[in-house]
């Protein structure tokens, strides 16, 4: 029996056709996030770094539910994860993001117009690491989404916990990675399997931290959400 497990927990597989109906029992995507979801699927194999839309309508009722002001998204791309943290935030809300690339901004930047919320969103060309840095260490955010390269996530976390607030929230995306967290070796990519060895890691020690109250949600790849405590 596995840690807090008990016998004749019921755990569904997460089929094509199981999480079609989940799809269509949430609230569906407005225009303006069909068009970006359209827009980012041509970008081919790199579509595939676009939170899924229940993800994303959870960011947006995380944000709204915490009373959050103020969230930083690491790992902008096209604009999802933003836009959706936005969505939650008040009139006067902030949302800082940051990618090491622009080469999406345009897209991004004209669904967030689309979406009203292009005032309340301001992205930073960089590092996270430097971003997350240059925010100060100290508490200044409700939400932290991090989605962003697996290697550096000891660190994000590292440097994402003093921004936040009590009461404020930690997430991460791709905590489950593919399944491969359970088993690394699995993995034939050596990339891959690296990455899977460090989310094993993050996940352990997220866990575990103190400062934290920490629960995994088998959404999507995997998302873990930590309220600092």
């Amino acid at each position: 029996m596995t840690a807090g497990g008990s016998a004749g927990v019921k755990h569904l597989p997460m089929s094509q056709a199981l999480r079609g109906y989940l799809l269509r029992s949430c609230t569906p995507p407005d225009e303006v996030v069909q068009s970006l979801i359209a827009y980012t699927a041509a970008a081919g194999d790199q579509a595939g770094m676009m939170v899924p839309f229940e993800q994303a309508s959870l960011l947006t009722m995380l944000a709204r539910l915490a009373r959050a002001t103020v969230a930083v998204d690491v790992g902008t791309f096209t604009g999802l994860s933003a836009l959706a943290l936005a969505r939650g935030l008040p009139a006067g809300g902030r949302v800082i993001t940051c990618d090491v690339t622009d080469a999406w901004l345009g897209i991004a930047h004209e669904h967030w117009q689309r979406a009203a919320v292009a005032d309340r969103i301001e992205f930073r060309l960089g590092p996270a690491r430097r971003v997350l840095g240059e925010l100060g260490g100290e508490p200044v955010a409700d939400i932290v989404f991090i989605d962003a390269d697996k290697m550096n996530y000891p660190r994000y976390c590292e440097l994402a916990v003093p921004l936040l607030r009590p009461g404020g929230l930690l997430i991460l995306d791709n905590v489950l990675l593919d399944g491969y967290v359970i088993d690394p070796e699995l993995a034939d990519d050596g990339l891959m399997r690296s990455c899977a060895r460090v989310m094993r890691e993050v996940n352990l020690a997220l866990a575990a931290d103190e400062r934290l109250d920490t629960v995994m949600l088998p959404i999507a790849d995997g998302v873990t959400l930590a309220r600092r405590r």
